[in-house]
């Protein structure tokens, strides 16, 4: 093997980082169930479904998963007191309306 080969160190990296994800993944999923979060058979078809849509094999378990990571990202954050786009938006609004009023009735 040629270490001097881009394409070849991007391949063995994509690699290791699958490896790395796998075993994370199963520790994890190994906590889990021991704290009993999870199921046994569940931590090994979770296993088994991110390992395929890491592989390209599940469509549909990409889509879940996907959906799970932003339902996480969103539980953390709301976790953290943080406000959601829409919700600070939705702040940003309500401002406008009153500063509105205010100037409507220091006009008026």
């Amino acid at each position: 093997m040629e270490s001097s080969n881009p394409l070849q160190q991007l391949l063995l990296r994509g690699l290791s980082t699958t490896s790395l994800v796998a075993d994370r993944l199963r520790g994890v999923t190994q906590e889990w169930v021991l704290s009993g979060r999870l199921d046994p058979a569940q931590a090994t078809a979770l296993v088994d479904d991110v390992m395929g849509a890491l592989r390209g094999d599940n469509p549909e378990a990409e889509r879940q998963a996907e959906k799970l990571l932003e339902r996480n990202v969103e539980n953390f954050l709301g976790d953290l007191g943080l406000a959601r786009q829409r919700e600070v938006d939705e702040l940003r609004g309500r401002i406008d309306r009153l500063e509105q009023r205010i100037r409507d009735l220091a006009g008026g």
